[in-house]
């Protein structure tokens, strides 16, 4: 069964509303990416248009920026914390927001690794 991203059944009191149509493909949601951490591997998605995502479905680098401005890219050793959900923290699932402890010290996730195919982060 698809995921449905369109009008909710529900109105704001509770009541079930009508439809007055059917899903549209323009209304398809997907899975979350769920980032784990390993070697790199990237998922190609077709978009609406024929254009390409790119889904990062497994990544253990992280480009990494201090407080002087420089970057560079480091291993990602392990997933510290995960605001968007404590289980993310055991299956060393990487989102933004993420906390990643690297060889140069604990960073913060910045980009989204399911919508963006790269892992970029802040020293903390």
């Amino acid at each position: 069964m698809a995921i449905s991203q369109g009008k909710s059944t529900r109105s704001p009191s509770g009541a079930r509303n009508v439809a007055n149509r059917g899903k549209r493909k323009s209304e398809l949601g997907r899975d979350p990416a769920e980032t784990r951490l390993d070697e790199k591997r990237l998922r190609k998605i077709r978009t609406r248009g024929g254009n390409e995502k790119l889904r990062l479905a497994t990544g253990n680098k992280i480009n990494v920026t201090d407080s002087n401005g420089k970057t560079k890219v480091v291993d990602i050793l392990g997933v510290i914390e995960n605001t968007a959900n404590p289980n993310y923290v055991r299956r060393n699932i990487i989102t933004k927001g993420a906390i990643v402890e690297t060889p140069e010290g604990n960073a913060k996730v910045t980009s989204r690794p399911g919508q963006d195919g790269v892992i970029n982060g802040i020293l903390i």
